[in-house]
C-alpha cells in the first residue's frame, strides 16, 4: 500500500472531480488532506471546479474541515446536508459563486450506498413538501441552479399511486476518508474515533464508480494484526494511505485530541458519586427550555420493558442529556444520528460522539432507522417559526444553516419537539422561585407571519398523525386541528404583555390555557 504526504495526495484531485468527503462536524474529517488541497489551489489554481458531495457538516465555522473548499474556481458545485459548519462555503451560495444544493443529510448518506450498488437513486418520501421538494425549491440554495440545463438534484415521481421523491446518483472520482489505524494491506479500524460514519459506503462509492480512495489515518501496523471484526474499511477499496505531517490535522475532535468516554464501553463510565462534582448550569431561557422538554420526555408511557429511543438535534437539544443526568433520570436511550446509540451525546466541536455509547452503527443504517420510524421522540431546534407550525431551520437572508438530518428525523418520528427561545438577540430572563420574568426582551420576534425557508411542513406532519410540540421559555404551542395554538405559559407572566406581543404573528389560544410546571423554574433540581 502506497503511503503518501497530504501535499502529494493533493496532487491525485483532478480537475472537474467529484470529491466526497467524510465527517461529521468536528470528527472523521480526513484534515490534512483537504488543508493540503487547498494550499495546492492556492499556489498552482489547481485543482479546479471540483464538485463536493457531503452529508453532514464538517468544519469549525471557521477554516476547517470542508471550509477547506471555500473558493471560487476550485469549486463548481456543493451538494451538502448541512452547512453551518462551513461559513466559506456558504459565502459562495451569497455570491451565486456555485451551484449548490441543500438535500436531506439521511438522503445523501442512502445516496452514498445507491452509487455504491449501482442504482439509479434513492426514492423516498423523506422531502416532500419542504424546500426540497421540486414543487417549491427542489433544493436549490443559488440562482444558477435554475438554469434549464443544469439536471435537477431531486425529482417527483409516482410508484404505486403514491408520491415520493427520486434523488439521482451520479458517479465519485476521488473518496476523502478518514481512520485511526491501518495496516499494510489499507485495512481501516477506528478504535480512537467517536463513530465510523459513512466510511464504508463513501469508499465504494467511489471503488464502484472507478474512483480513488484516500485515507488519512494516525499509524500503519502489520498486516494481519488487526481483528477483523475492528475493521470498517477493508484494504481492497483504498488506494492511498496518509498520515498527517501536523499532529492537529488528526485530533479525534476539532475540540480535543482524544477523550477517551467518546470511545470507551459504558462499564467504563464513573460511578456517579465518583465524578467531580461541577457547578449546575445556570437557570437561565436555555435550561428552562430543556427542562421543559425533560417533562416531555417523562411524559412518554411505553410498554415496559421498552424504554423510549430519543434523539437530540444539535445545539440547545444537545444539552438535554446533560439535564436529564443532573435530575437522575436515565429511564431512555439517546442516539445521534452520527451512530452511536446509547450514553449521553456531546456538543459543540465533538456533536456526533457519544460519552460512553452503548453501541455505534454507520451513519446510512441509523437513517434507515430513523426513516423507518424507529424514533419514540425527538428534540430539535426552534430558529423561526409560524402560525400554520411550519418552522425554519436552514436559511436566513445571509446565513445558510443547511437542514442537516431535520427532514429526515422531522417527517418520521411520532413525537416532534422543538425547542428555542421566543425570541433573540439580547433575550435575558429571571428565574428562581418558580415564576419566570422577562428581564429584557429579544429584539427578534422567531414567530413571523410565514417562514423564509420551509424546513418543516406543520400541515403536512400534522396529515401524517404526528404530534408536534414547540417550546419556548415562556410558552408551549402544540399543533391542534393543523394550526398553532397556545396551550401553556409561564407562571409569573402577562398573557398578553409578555406572550401574545412578542409574537410576530396571531395564534390560536388554547380556551384550556394552563401554567407551566413551577419546579421548572426553581433554582433547586426539579425532583427535589
Amino acid at each position: 500500500m502506497q503511503i503518501l504526504s497530504p501535499t502529494e495526495a493533493a496532487a491525485l484531485i483532478p480537475d472537474g472531480a467529484t470529491v466526497v468527503t467524510a465527517g461529521f462536524v468536528g470528527a472523521g474529517h480526513a484534515e490534512a488532506v483537504t488543508r493540503a488541497i487547498e494550499a495546492r489551489f492556492l499556489a498552482s489554481g489547481h485543482p479546479r471546479d471540483l464538485t463536493l458531495l457531503y452529508a453532514a457538516g464538517q468544519g469549525d465555522r471557521g477554516v476547517r474541515g470542508v471550509n477547506h473548499f471555500g473558493h471560487a474556481g476550485l469549486l463548481k458545485r456543493v451538494i451538502g446536508g448541512h452547512w453551518i459548519s462551513a461559513p466559506r462555503l456558504g459565502a459562495l451560495v451569497l455570491q451565486d459563486a456555485i451551484e449548490a444544493w441543500n438535500l436531506p443529510q439521511g438522503v445523501i448518506a442512502h445516496l452514498f450506498r445507491a452509487i455504491a450498488g449501482g442504482k439509479s437513486g434513492v426514492v423516498t418520501r423523506i422531502g416532500l413538501h419542504t424546500f426540497v421538494d421540486p414543487a417549491n425549491d427542489g433544493g436549490r440554495l443559488t440562482p444558477r441552479t435554475a438554469d434549464s440545463v443544469i439536471e435537477p438534484r431531486v425529482q417527483r415521481v409516482t410508484l404505486g399511486g403514491e408520491l415520493q421523491l427520486f434523488y439521482p446518483v451520479l458517479p465519485v472520482q476521488v473518496a476523502l476518508i478518514r481512520a485511526t489505524c491501518a495496516d499494510e494491506n489499507g485495512n481501516l479500524s477506528t478504535e480512537h474515533e467517536p463513530f465510523h460514519h459513512d466510511m464504508l459506503a463513501i469508499a465504494q462509492a467511489a471503488r464502484n464508480s472507478g474512483g480513488l480512495v484516500i485515507a488519512q489515518v494516525k499509524r500503519i501496523v502489520p498486516a494481519g494484526t488487526l481483528d477483523p471484526n475492528r475493521v470498517r474499511v477493508p484494504g481492497i477499496l483504498v488506494d492511498r494511505l496518509v498520515i498527517a505531517d501536523d499532529p492537529l490535522d488528526h485530533w479525534m475532535t476539532f475540540g480535543e485530541d482524544f477523550d477517551p468516554k467518546y470511545a470507551s464501553a459504558p462499564a467504563s463510565r464513573p460511578a456517579r458519586g465518583a465524578t467531580v462534582a461541577r457547578p449546575s448550569p445556570p437557570l437561565d431561557a436555555r435550561k428552562i427550555i430543556q427542562r421543559l422538554a425533560l417533562l416531555e420526555l417523562q411524559r412518554l408511557r411505553l410498554q415496559p420493558p421498552r424504554r423510549p429511543v430519543v434523539n437530540l438535534g444539535v445545539g440547545m437539544p444537545a444539552g438535554l442529556g446533560a439535564v436529564a443526568h443532573e435530575e437522575g433520570f436515565d429511564d431512555f436511550t439517546l442516539t445521534v444520528e452520527a451512530g452511536p446509540i446509547g450514553g449521553t451525546p456531546a456538543d459543540g466541536p465533538a456533536f456526533g460522539a457519544s460519552a460512553w455509547p452503548e453501541a455505534v452503527i454507520d451513519h446510512a443504517a441509523m437513517f434507515d432507522f430513523y426513516d423507518g420510524g424507529g424514533l419514540d421522540i425527538a428534540f430539535l431546534g426552534l430558529a423561526e417559526f409560524d402560525p400554520q407550525g411550519n418552522v425554519n431551520v436552514s436559511r436566513f437572508g445571509d446565513k445558510v444553516s443547511g437542514v442537516g438530518g431535520f427532514i429526515n428525523i422531522t417527517q418520521s418520528t411520532q413525537r416532534v419537539v422543538f425547542m428555542g427561545t421566543l425570541t433573540a438577540d439580547g433575550l435575558q430572563v429571571a428565574s428562581g422561585d418558580g415564576c419566570l420574568r422577562i428581564v429584557q426582551e429579544g429584539r427578534v420576534k422567531k414567530l413571523v407571519p410565514r417562514v423564509g425557508h420551509l424546513s418543516f411542513n406543520g400541515p403536512y406532519v400534522a396529515s401524517l398523525g404526528r404530534e408536534v410540540v414547540y417550546l419556548t421559555e415562556r410558552a408551549v404551542f402544540r399543533l391542534r386541528d393543523g394550526q398553532l395554538t397556545l396551550t401553556e405559559i409561564a407562571p409569573g407572566l402577562d398573557l398578553q404583555r409578555d406572550v401574545l406581543d412578542a409574537l410576530g404573528a396571531p395564534v390560536a389560544v388554547a380556551d384550556d390555557l394552563a401554567l407551566m410546571d413551577g419546579r421548572i423554574f426553581r433554582g433547586a433540581q426539579m425532583g427535589a
